[in-house]
């Protein structure tokens, strides 16, 4: 049974956290995702290390709680734990100077060394955190913490404070995995006396792989897109590590990032020259003429203005922006680009700067501040990215009305819906292939609709500008994650409606889904957020419901099959000669079916009944066919004259035996066959029948239809059995007669 007096309690690790460390994206999802959590009704500390960096107006409100020692390798480590507490969530900074007082939290000789006690700290923090906090969720994010997991099995497991952690690791890049000589397992991870440690780790004879430690331990993966998750398994996108994650795909899912929507927000943002709202924009073209200015470019509304914010490399796209940029420039556009990287991309955007004055803008900087003026001026961006996990700029760009150019790919595939012309469906623009040309094609299709019809376009920023990204939203999929794994905890009944209004089926995920959670422990822990999965699992008790209506009727049906086999032989005899007849028969054949119906839908009877029945409807068959040709001979001789009409006029009495022997069998064939047949069951209840047989006849007829499918296709291969003993005995009988 949930308790629910107790909340979800969770332990975030991080290497960078915005607003006291950032480098990338994943200093802004440690930054926003805690607090949409706390928002959410989970308690949550976030673990972080104490970098020189950090600015001292936040040194200066933290306050030491506690501190240990971490053992690593041969050595021990002091541990600090300095604690904040920062809008709305609890903060521990993992405090060692000799690893963390840089001047950059990466980029170091010993970066090894440096994460693998982050990693074990982290561990060992779990057992000093507040009173009354007991981790049930450890996140770890990227290769910075891939460690702690591995450690979290093979040192503290079967500890009854460690017991009820579960651990979900978080791929942000895979491009950066934490990859180092396999001689820090002995001196530094102290796992070499493991093997299941060691093997697991080695990513080849001499390297070990931090990452692949994470993705083999932790009981769930998550990654910041759906589309990036299923690209990952592949080897174009996986870096070596596709094959485990195919291995573990039912554990992996794509959970998209958002961006906190309070600190992007064109009507409050004080760091653009004009604010404005989805419904009066008339502050973007202020920004627009602003920005055109400060850059030296030709103030004027009516060229589209494109932008990009980026880093200068390959994986960015950059390949395709050299390619593409002069038709660009060359056809009216105008492109301002903010960032650093690669010299030769540098170089190239000054070059273009050069020859396109007015048109051109190259900043090779670091501008936060800038780059926030050119989210809020721009028409266009452009996000030609290689691969892109998830994403943040181009959701910063529709947030301020700006439409995004995108690539399909990762996050950029999952955010930004392409322009349908058509239907106005959209919220930017997009391209398939790494192609510059295609890109160049997709900044035109862009233009060309700014120029040549502005209410489609005006309408398409309404509709990016509109799109919910927010965190909110994220950490309702986490949270369905985290619940699914701890089952005895009872979910927050706002955060259960929150759910609900979101996606219908979040509230029944739980209770469905975790019954097969009991026989294989990684599914348990493997997608519980995929809230479909739910709904086909109702889908099947459904579906079994049917099954068993189907399948009480088909065991009466093979009851019947069953006597009557036993009745048979083996013997099979046919000629073509034997099937003609037995088509010209075809009036006679309905009267014995009629008649022979009730042996087939009752199993009680006796196979001497069903004999005794067919010998009765093939003697006055016979005797009819005398009449009609007026023979003057015994029944068994009037078969005969019979047959060979029907057949050929050269065949032999001997023939003539044989193929009574055959229309008799093929006559108790189609018998069987129209006694199993879904449509003789019509002419079962309006023939005259005893009294006791009626009855059945009604009652077994109702099921019909819902066993029509599985039953009728399997008549075929199995009619020709019941018929073979009645046609010897006939065959016999035949023979005595004359």
């Amino acid at each position: 049974m949930a308790d629910s007096s107790k909340k979800m309690q969770i332990v975030f690790a991080s290497a960078e956290c915005a607003p006291f460390v950032k480098t990338g994206g994943l200093g802004d999802v440690a930054g926003s995702l805690p607090a949409a959590l706390v928002r959410a009704g989970a308690e949550v500390i976030v673990m972080v290390p104490k970098y020189a960096t950090i600015k001292n107006e936040y040194k200066a409100q933290m306050e030491h709680f506690s501190d240990f020692y971490v053992s690593l390798g041969w050595r021990n480590e002091y541990c600090g734990l300095e604690k904040l507490e920062h809008d709305g969530v609890t903060y521990m900074f993992i405090d060692n100077e000799r690893y963390f007082a840089r001047d950059y939290p990466y980029g170091f000789f010993d970066d090894g060394e440096r994460f693998a006690f982050f990693s074990k700290a982290i561990t060992e923090s779990l057992q000093h955190l507040p009173a009354g906090f007991e981790c049930d969720i450890l996140h770890c994010n990227d290769w910075q913490t891939a460690l702690a997991p591995v450690f979290l099995r093979e040192f503290y497991q079967g500890l009854p404070l460690y017991d009820r952690v579960k651990t979900v690791f978080s791929i942000h890049n895979v491009a950066f995995q934490g990859q180092f000589s396999d001689t820090v397992m002995e001196d530094i991870l102290g796992v070499a006396h493991i093997p299941a440690a060691a093997l697991q780790l080695r990513c080849d004879a001499c390297s070990i792989n931090y990452m692949l430690g994470a993705l083999r331990y932790a009981d769930a993966i998550t990654t910041v897109s759906p589309t990036y998750a299923n690209e990952i398994q592949t080897p174009e996108f996986g870096e070596g590590l596709d094959g485990v994650l195919r291995e573990r795909s039912y554990a992996l899912q794509g959970i998209l990032n958002g961006i906190d929507v309070a600190g992007f927000d064109p009507a409050t943002d004080k760091r653009i020259a004009a604010n404005y709202t989805v419904e009066d924009r008339s502050g973007k073209a202020v920004c627009k003429a602003k920005l055109q200015e400060e850059l030296g470019l030709e103030v004027c509304d009516d060229r589209p203005l494109m932008v990009m914010v980026t880093r200068l490399t390959r994986q960015k796209g950059m390949d395709l922006v050299m390619y593409a940029l002069d038709r660009i420039l060359s056809g009216g556009v105008q492109v301002a680009v903010l960032g650093t990287g690669d010299r030769d991309y540098e170089d190239g955007l000054r070059y273009f700067q050069d020859k396109y004055p007015g048109t051109m803008a190259a900043r090779i900087e670091f501008d936060p501040a800038l780059s926030q003026r050119m989210y809020a001026a721009a028409d266009m961006f452009l996000m030609p990215s290689k691969f892109e996990p998830c994403g943040l700029s181009q959701i910063i760009a529709m947030r301020y009305g700006t439409l995004p150019i995108v690539r399909e790919t990762g996050g950029l595939k999952d955010t930004v819906i392409p322009y349908n012309e058509f239907t106005g469906e959209g919220t930017g623009f997009s391209f398939s292939n790494f192609n510059g040309d295609e890109m160049g094609d997709a900044v035109f299709r862009a233009a060309r609709l700014f120029w040549d019809n502005r209410d489609a376009w005006n309408q398409l920023v309404t509709q990016a500008m509109s799109q919910d990204f927010s965190w909110t939203r994220s950490a309702d999929k986490y949270l369905d994650l985290y619940f699914f794994m701890h089952p005895e905890i009872e979910r927050p009944a706002a955060v259960v409606e929150a759910a609900a209004v979101v996606e219908p089926a979040a509230a029944e995920a739980e209770p469905v889904v975790e019954a097969p959670a009991a026989a294989e422990e990684p599914k348990a822990e493997e997608k519980p957020a995929a809230k479909p999965a739910a709904k086909k699992t109702t889908t099947r008790k459904t579906t079994a419901k049917k099954a068993t209506t189907t399948k009480a009727a088909a065991t009466k049906t093979a009851a019947a099959k069953t006597t009557a086999a036993k009745a048979t032989t083996t013997r099979k005899r046919t000629t073509a000669a034997a099937k003609k007849a037995a088509e010209a028969e075809t009036p006679e054949v309905k009267a014995e079916t009629a008649e022979a119906k009730p042996a087939a839908k009752a199993p009680a009877k006796t196979a001497a009944k069903k004999t005794t029945a067919t010998k009765s409807a093939t003697k006055a068959t016979a005797a009819k066919k005398a009449t009609a040709t007026k023979s003057t001979t015994a029944k068994a001789t009037a078969t005969k004259p019979a047959a060979k009409v029907e057949e050929t006029p050269a065949e032999s009495k001997p023939a003539a035996k044989t193929t009574t022997r055959k229309r008799t069998t093929t006559t108790a064939k189609k018998t069987t066959t129209k006694a199993a047949a879904p449509k003789a069951e019509a002419k079962v209840e309006a023939k005259p029948a005893a009294a006791k047989e009626e009855p059945k006849a009604e009652v077994k007829a109702k099921p019909k239809p819902a066993k029509e499918a599985p039953v009728s296709p399997a008549a075929p291969a199995e009619e020709k059995a019941p018929t073979k003993k009645t046609s010897v005995r006939k065959a016999t009988a035949t023979r005595k007669r004359r």
